[in-house]
């Protein structure tokens, strides 16, 4: 049977990488109905052409004439701004890749999560921000919600040995996330407050954006996931455990108790929980790098450095200080990364300024998406206030 596909953030790395497989797939495996980017009128319209999809949107509204000329003559509707990207995404389709980066994503995803079918979520601020509203729609939905983080991915398959009863986490004793440690691993920290942003980007295993790879050096990437993981997976924070693991072939692993440790291998390559997601809960195949245990030769564990590494604490107290604590940390981040990529403020004061915007704003109750989405603005202005006061400092 063909499967109907909506892709959102489609020009984007994880975007770029579901239409690989999808145009790798078998005549007549999917069908895609829409494609969704930001502003990227020439690699959305070349996807478009390419999968023949009904229906292509860019975010920015700006670009429309664009699209439509790159498109004259393919009969593909075409359509723009932040409304089209929501009705894009609740249009009928079986499966949704939620690959919006940012807060910015939230409210496509949970417009397709409205509509039932199955969500590949991609988009960890959307669990971040506003998890409990998340799982919410999608339980009154009948929404499947698959982790395409390789990470929680990895997890998700994992899970699969936890056997069935009343209640089946009751012997899951842990749930381990692995973390590269990014570029700056070894470094020492008066070296770290010098990096730019190019080396900043450059991680050492994973081809990401630039926003992500930033999140990977400071590790708050994993901070949110570790949020997004105790959304995804009902144990306490204290269960979730975060390991740095330099070769990135395990993704995650979780201990149960009888002892065994369920781990999940791979190449580092973000095809491969794509897939999983893609075909679930069949599997597909995917020319991805075939692991090689010989060829690397060993695997290394290491506890994360808490004094070079502070975002991980900074997650967890957001995760414990409740839902509104959660979406200042993710916007005081996304502001600060901004700013450094901008060259306008040192890396090691990300984490400063994200602690500095939790202090100042506490942690407000947050249950409806209109006080997320105001709490969420206030903590980006709070965010830039505190970088432009260290700046001048």
């Amino acid at each position: 049977m063909t499967r109907s596909i909506t892709i959102l953030g489609c020009t984007g790395s994880v975007g770029r990488s579901t239409v690989a497989l999808i145009d790798a797939a078998a005549p007549g495996t999917f069908r895609v109905e829409a494609l969704v980017a930001n502003r990227d009128v020439a690699g959305l319209a070349a996807q478009a052409r390419r999968l023949g999809a009904r229906l292509a949107v860019v975010a920015d509204a700006s670009c429309l004439a664009a699209l439509r000329d790159a498109l004259a003559g393919s009969g593909i509707e075409t359509a723009a701004g932040p409304e089209a990207v929501v009705d894009a995404a609740a249009r009928p389709a079986d499966w949704t890749m939620a690959a919006i980066v940012g807060s910015a994503g939230l409210p496509a995803t949970l417009a397709a999560l409205r509509r039932g079918g199955v969500v590949a979520i991609a988009n960890k601020e959307a669990l971040v921000c506003a998890g409990e509203i998340v799982l919410a729609v999608a339980r009154a939905a009948g929404a499947t919600l698959l982790p395409v983080d390789s990470e929680h991915n990895a997890i998700f398959q994992a899970l699969e040995a936890r056997g069935g009863g009343t209640d089946p986490y009751a012997t899951v004793e842990k749930i381990v996330l692995t973390a590269s440690g990014g570029p700056f691993r070894t470094m020492p920290l008066e070296q770290m407050a010098a990096v730019t942003p190019e080396a900043a980007v450059k991680h050492p295993v994973w081809s990401m954006g630039a926003k992500i790879s930033v999140d990977s050096a400071t590790m708050m990437n994993k901070g949110l996931e570790l949020i997004e993981a105790v959304r995804l997976f009902p144990v306490p924070e204290d269960r979730v455990e975060v390991l740095v693991h330099p070769q990135s072939t395990v993704h995650g692993l979780v201990h149960y108790s009888d002892g065994s440790v369920m781990a999940q291998l791979g190449s580092p390559d973000m095809r491969t929980p794509i897939a999983h997601a893609l075909a679930w809960p069949a599997r597909m195949a995917a020319a991805v790098p075939k692991l090689d245990l010989v060829g690397l030769g060993r695997l290394d564990f290491f506890a994360p450095d808490p004094v070079r590494f502070p975002a991980l604490r900074l997650a967890r107290e957001a995760l414990r200080a409740g839902c509104g604590a959660t979406t200042i940390l993710n916007a005081a981040n996304e502001v600060a990364v901004g700013l450094f990529l901008d060259r306008r403020l040192g890396f090691l004061d990300i984490a400063v300024v994200v602690e500095e915007a939790l202090a100042r704003l506490g942690a407000p109750a947050a249950s409806e998406l209109g006080a997320i989405l105001a709490l969420d603005a206030a903590a980006r202005d709070e965010a830039a206030r505190i970088a432009a006061e260290r700046v001048a400092a």
